[in-house]
């Protein structure tokens, strides 16, 4: 492997270790609601539509809960186990509602490592401030390092 694809690579199987955590945060906007809704074609009325969304429990507009859930998708294909790892699956049980100005944190944290299949698994969860607003868990496939 050259040393310019090394450079891409994040952690190896071998690094790894439970109980190992990695954040990223980011404050949902008005934009990133729009642009999710143009990527995705989800373009429900309680993300895009005030006067619908006051007419709902929420009575306002909410941000797609897989908004939300893609910052997970940050964490594991850019801090831990970063660039290399595959997703084999990813539960997400959505606990409360995100709304435009809230600072979302996606946390993932190894919880167990199968070497021999070279799967992790990583508790997965968002949360807005102390208040979790999404809870699962991920199984990720990760390289191992070279044995040259």
């Amino acid at each position: 492997m050259s040393s310019a694809f090394a450079a891409m690579n994040g952690l190896f199987l071998e690094d790894l270790k439970p109980g190992m955590s990695a954040m990223f945060g980011k404050t949902v906007t008005e934009a990133d609601i729009m642009a999710f809704a143009g990527v995705s074609g989800d373009t429900n009325p309680i993300h895009l539509h005030d006067g619908f969304a006051r007419t709902t429990r929420f009575g306002q507009r909410i941000a797609h809960g897989m908004l939300s859930g893609s910052f997970i998708s940050t964490v594991i294909g850019t801090k831990l186990p970063g660039p290399g790892a595959v997703y084999i699956s990813q539960t997400m049980n959505f606990m409360a509602p995100v709304i435009i100005g809230d600072t979302i944190t996606a946390v993932a944290t190894i919880t167990a490592i199968d070497e021999k299949r070279r799967r992790v698994t990583l508790k997965t969860q968002c949360l807005n401030g102390d208040k979790v607003v999404i809870d699962g868990e991920a199984v990720v496939l990760v390289p191992r390092r070279d044995a040259a």
